[in-house]
């Protein structure tokens, strides 16, 4: 029995790469919780695993007293001793070995429980280890297969296959196997299976990511990202600033002959992409914020709950600065930080605002 525990326990650290004597402290901390489930009220417990020697024995310790023990959970009389070892003395120490198959389902249940629990929660530290450099970067992923019924992908990423769920993957976009493609590392997540590493295409970071990837001026601090919103895959809105006079925001995220921002649209699939230049001005900020729309005017309204704005467009301006749907609209205000109400400059009488 002992030989075959060994060999599964030198399976299961293969299976799961994970150092021998870290599972064994693993396993003995499993089979310890087991026991106690048992012996509640028993104060010594020992296991011990030794796989050089194939030593594995769990047992109680109890403390040898004369007469009848007042606590039979930690104490056994010397009469009862001597029947387990001739040596038992009065003060001495009894070991009642523990036979594996006396825990029955229950107990065995509640050590494997805690086993798995003990290596998910290895596995999730060593992903976290493993991807402490990647967490909220973006990374290139191979698209390996892509499940028909569903839409959701296999990819992988040094070498790791990741599960990409399609609710991540940029709407109306067509994933096939050999696609590579870039990938916003979210974080380590631990469902009940095994944990894993969670990965978007929708994600508005990913936006500022490939800014920083194609553009060297964001990426060295002279042009600076200060706000993004984003519907994926239809549009998003970045807001830049120059922190050198010299150099030109927009222009240097535009790139030569739009090189660089093409580079950016084509990974997200033609997802459009407003720059707006960034203003510590809020009423400068949200005009430019509506564009492609005129503004004529805005008036800005704070307190300490909300922070909203009325902006006042021509009429032939106000279906594009409301947009499809209200989408111009509702990223203006993603990005600004502000609820905005926008107005024809010349209201028709008896029409309602729009917002």
């Amino acid at each position: 029995m002992n030989k075959e525990f060994f060999e599964a326990l030198g399976l299961l650290a293969k299976e799961n790469d994970i150092e021998a004597d870290t599972l064994i402290e693993t396993v003995r901390s499993g089979i310890m919780k087991a026991i106690k489930k048992d012996y509640p009220n028993c104060e010594n417990i020992a296991v011990e695993i030794d796989p050089e020697t194939g030593k594995f024995e769990m047992k109680i310790l109890k403390e040898i007293v004369e007469g009848e023990p007042e606590d039979p959970d930690n104490q056994i009389s010397l009469d009862e001793a001597r029947t387990l070892s001739k040596r038992a003395r009065v003060g001495g120490t009894a070991e009642i070995k523990l036979n594996p198959a006396k825990f029955g389902r229950v107990a065995a249940q509640n050590a494997k429980q805690s086993i798995k629990h003990e290596i998910k929660s290895f596995e999730r530290d060593k992903l976290i280890e493993q991807y402490k450099d990647k967490v909220f970067e973006c990374v290139p992923a191979t698209v390996q297969k892509v499940e028909p019924a569903t839409l959701n992908a296999v990819v992988t990423i040094d070498k790791n296959e990741v599960y990409f769920i399609r609710k991540e993957q940029i709407p109306g976009e067509v994933l096939k196997p050999g696609d590579v493609i870039q990938v916003y590392v979210v974080g380590v997540s631990q469902p009940d299976k095994k944990p894993s590493i969670r990965i978007s295409r929708t994600h508005r970071e990913l936006v500022k990511r490939l800014f920083e990837r194609e553009i060297p001026e964001i990426a060295d601090g002279i042009v600076e990202v200060k706000a993004i919103s984003r519907v994926a895959g239809s549009r998003s809105k970045i807001a830049v600033v120059s922190n050198d006079p010299n150099v030109d925001a927009i222009g240097a995220c535009i790139g030569p002959a739009k090189s660089r921002i093409t580079a950016i649209v084509n990974e997200l699939k033609g997802e459009k992409i407003d720059i707006i230049p960034w203003s510590e001005d809020p009423e400068e900020f949200i005009a430019k914020a509506l564009a492609p729309a005129e503004v004529r005017s805005v008036e800005v309204y704070e307190d300490e709950e909300i922070r909203e704005c009325k902006v006042v467009v021509p009429n032939n301006q106000l279906s594009l600065a409301i947009g499809n749907k209200g989408q111009n609209a509702k990223l203006a205000a993603g990005l600004t930080g502000y609820r905005i109400d926008i107005l024809p400059e010349d209201p028709v009488p008896g029409d309602d605002e729009e917002e």
